[in-house]
């Protein structure tokens, strides 16, 4: 079995090759050639350790186990930490373990910016992302290999947080404030663990939002008329965390799954003016395309280091 540091993941794991896969991903969830049990979840006193197993036919057969501690930023820890293990779809043979954590933000994040190359407008040339933790760092990195920018903002709660978190990429503008933030963009990406929503929903004059917190952090008027997709219609009967709380109680003719789109199956964005929102809070299925990649391009890179198991 081979041991893949965090370091060896980022390395091998490119965001636009990863965007591809997950897009053949979706569309194997959409078309029923996938086993994703909901992730169950072991509670402590100060947070819990979830389990996420998934096989996609012809990807590979991988768990997750992920632990959620929201008091570490309290300690300088993330609040997310994960490992991931990998095995043969026909066997069962343990083939890597792997760290998670930079899994998880990068198969979120370009899920995310897959959702929004599908659904955002062709023209769309303003982007706002909203955070400034581990997702928004990765959805400033997906999200400019989709469309060309001519202007990204990026606005948190904590303004002094964004000013940070621009510096470390070129042309990206910090925002003080979150409603001035999005007003004017063409597409606003939400990466927060806000309980509420994170902005005022007439500053949004764009066509494409999206969120991944864990929270609701989209006001509810944006979903009313809206394209609304997600990964499985059964997000909206599956209460958090295993489902998005901003879907809970829709109807399941009413949202649309993104391997929909991808299959052919919806035609997704109608029109110019149209509001398309992406939600999501993660799933195994990105998790094992995911690790399948790092597997194999660690393989060929010679990365990672071996053990008997």
């Amino acid at each position: 079995m081979l041991l893949i540091g965090a370091h060896e993941v980022r390395s091998v794991l490119d965001t636009h090759v990863l965007r591809r896969a997950l897009a053949d991903g979706y569309a194997a969830l959409s078309e029923g050639r996938t086993d994703v049990p909901a992730r169950i979840m072991a509670r402590t006193p100060g947070g819990m350790l979830g389990a996420m197993p998934g096989y996609v036919e012809g990807i590979g057969l991988a768990a997750k186990l992920v632990s959620v501690f929201p008091g570490n930023g309290q300690r300088d820890l993330p609040t997310h930490m994960a490992v991931v293990a990998l095995f043969d779809e026909s066997t069962g043979t343990p083939l890597a373990l792997m760290d998670g954590e930079v899994i998880t933000e990068m198969r979120t994040s370009a899920s995310a910016a897959l959702a929004c190359d599908l659904l955002a407008p062709a023209a769309a040339t303003v982007l706002t992302i909203v955070g400034a933790g581990v997702q928004a760092a990765g959805h400033l990195t997906a999200f400019r290999s989709v469309r060309a920018w001519t202007t990204i903002r990026v606005a948190n709660r904590t303004p002094e947080r964004a000013r940070r978190l621009a510096e470390r990429f070129e042309g990206v503008t910090p925002v003080d404030d979150i409603d001035e933030a999005v007003s004017g963009a063409d597409v606003v990406a939400c990466a927060t663990d806000a309980p509420s929503a994170v902005f005022d929903p007439a500053a949004f004059t764009g066509s494409h939002v999206s969120s991944v917190g864990i929270h609701h952090e989209l006001p509810d008027s944006l979903l009313r008329g809206a394209l609304v997709a997600v990964q499985t219609r059964s997000s909206v009967t599956t209460p958090p965390p295993n489902g998005p709380a901003a879907v809970q109680g829709m109807d399941p003719e009413d949202v649309v799954e993104l391997g929909e789109v991808i299959g052919g199956r919806h035609p997704g964005r109608s029109n110019r003016q149209q509001v398309t929102v992406w939600v999501s809070v993660g799933h195994a299925m990105e998790d094992v395309v995911a690790a399948r990649l790092v597997h194999d391009r660690a393989v060929a890179a010679g990365l990672g280091v071996t053990i008997d198991v």
